[in-house]
């Protein structure tokens, strides 16, 4: 009863300590609701966001799904907490979801609309196929292949060491589990919100088509938390992890520009 009231404070601390999270967040948000409408975006927000922290609360006590992690608690009273889970962190894993989602569409919609330009248009009739949502999953596993390891290293940076893993893994100390973990929740997270979509009849129709350039926005925000990320890994000095995240992303941007440059040529 008597923490109730210092909800709000702990939310303007939140803001105040994670600054780069709520920007992100906002961005997201903001190109989110132009792809696919607030309500739309609301649902997809909100269930990743349960069943992120039902992901936490369940890893910290049983291992499953991320495996065996715990949280040092030692932001308690600066962030708020919603039991053992820092919020900003479950927070994080929404906008990272929809910035997946977009890379997904990207990939795997016609390569001939495959373009930025004003006018031209996706097809939305497969926007939540189970190919988009499994290779959803797959970009949002794999973002968390750059982004654990170097917030493992949180202590030496302006994150803080928030989190740790009784048995160091063997990548740069992170468990494979943990990988899996995010392959399972962004699956089951996007699973929800298609049942949401197809079996309730609780949202607004789909669009008929996605303009390319709403798609690429979110394609940027994926790129911008990549960069954050590795920013932050070489400016650690853990520049064998920084070669590694930026060996791993080459294949994949080579692709997205591929697929863009083929989609340009099809406007010609």
């Amino acid at each position: 009863m008597n923490e109730l009231p210092d909800v709000p404070v702990l939310l303007v601390k939140t803001l105040w300590l994670r600054p780069y999270v709520f920007i992100f967040l906002g961005i997201a948000l903001v190109t989110a609701s132009r792809m696919l409408g607030w309500k739309r975006t609301g649902a997809m927000f909100g269930i990743t966001w349960a069943v992120a922290f039902a992901g936490e609360f369940a890893s910290t006590r049983i291992g499953f799904p991320f495996g065996d992690y715990y949280y040092t608690a030692s932001t308690v009273g600066e962030e708020l907490y919603l039991s053992n889970v820092p919020f900003m962190d479950s927070l994080s894993f929404t906008f990272l979801l929809y910035a997946s989602y977009c890379l997904a569409l990207w990939f795997l919609l016609p390569h001939q609309a495959a373009s930025s330009a004003p006018g031209r248009w996706l097809s939305a009739h497969e926007m939540l196929s189970w190919p988009v949502i499994g290779l959803t999953g797959l970009w949002f596993m794999l973002i968390d292949v750059v982004i654990d390891p170097v917030t493992l290293r949180g202590g030496r940076w302006f994150l803080g060491q928030i989190y740790g893993y009784p048995d160091p893994g063997v990548y740069f100390g992170v468990p494979l589990a943990n990988f899996a973990g995010w392959f399972v929740v962004g699956v089951t997270a996007m699973a929800g919100y298609r049942l949401l979509d197809r079996h309730t009849g609780l949202l607004p129709a789909r669009p008929r088509a996605l303009p390319a350039r709403d798609v690429l926005l979110g394609c940027g925000v994926y790129y911008g938390v990549l960069v954050f990320s590795l920013t932050m890994t070489f400016w650690i000095g853990e520049p064998l992890l920084g070669l590694v995240g930026c060996v791993i992303y080459l294949p994949v941007t080579a692709l997205a520009l591929l697929k863009m440059h083929r989609g340009t040529e099809a406007l010609s």
